[in-house]
């Protein structure tokens, strides 16, 4: 990394930092505590990327697994505490192996079993984020506007029963 690139990376976390503090002042405890997945989980990761690369590609795939369910897990940490959606963002932990997996899977020995655990992760991974992000959804519009969301199922309804059948 050069010196730019690192100025850069730190003036925009700076940024970041300001804009989340909303006119507060922000100790550098209360940032660390904001910011540790990128402080802490996401270099690591890169560790273990940059060693698989840069020094042990092709033969080391397996340090990729670690690579990668830590960096997913220190992405969806790090979008949990700034947005502050914990409640939302678990599944992203499920989504973490199937990430690691599939990066050995990619630049390893191409197991195709490994697809079998992957794709299972993945997909309830997938199934819980929108189950709980649907969910959130229809709570809002059910909440404030009841009348809406009973309208609109109510004019869906209409347009299928009224809708003419195509015939295949």
């Amino acid at each position: 990394m050069n010196k730019r690139s690192i100025l850069a990376s730190f003036l925009i976390l700076l940024g970041v930092c300001l804009m989340l503090a909303k006119g507060d002042s922000l100790n550098p405890g209360q940032m660390i505590g904001l910011f540790w997945p990128t402080l802490f989980v996401i270099p690591l990761s890169l560790f273990f990327h940059w060693l698989y690369f840069f020094m042990l590609a092709p033969k080391g795939s397996g340090v990729l697994i670690p690579g990668g369910v830590l960096m997913t897990t220190g992405v969806v940490c790090q979008i949990a505490m700034l947005m502050g959606n914990w409640e939302y963002m678990w599944p992203g932990f499920i989504l973490a192996p199937a990430v690691g997996l599939f990066e050995f899977y990619w630049f390893g020995p191409r197991n195709k079993w490994l697809l079998i655990p992957i794709n299972i992760l993945t997909i309830l991974s997938l199934l819980f984020f929108a189950l709980f992000s649907l969910g959130t959804l229809f709570n809002q519009l059910m909440g404030g506007g009841k009348t809406i969301a009973a309208a609109v199922l109510i004019l869906a309804g209409a347009l299928v029963l009224f809708s003419k059948k195509k015939d295949v």
